[in-house]
């Protein structure tokens, strides 16, 4: 999983949380003095669930690496005819 992945997921779910945490909030009619407890639980919801879903992904040097090189080829009277690649997997 790359970073930018893992970002977009991030962001995602914070948007997510925001709007689930607004959405069960009861709309009331008065001034707006700030952002309130509601979206700093949200982004900190966001938070701990993106770095789960981050931390869940292996890392990218943890799959088997894949080494190849030239196989040199003989006939049957030990003459070099010529290589092949050669890998593993």
């Amino acid at each position: 999983m790359s970073i930018k992945t893992k970002i977009a997921a991030l962001a995602v779910t914070a948007v997510v949380a925001v709007g689930a945490i607004a959405s069960t909030s009861p709309a009331n009619a008065k001034p707006f003095w700030g952002p309130g407890p509601a979206v700093g639980l949200g982004l900190a919801t966001g938070i701990v669930v993106g770095s789960a879903i981050a931390a869940s992904s292996q890392p990218a040097y943890a799959y088997p690496v894949r080494r190849c090189w030239l196989q040199p080829e003989y006939n049957v009277f030990h003459q070099y005819v010529g290589s092949y690649k050669v890998c593993n997997f």
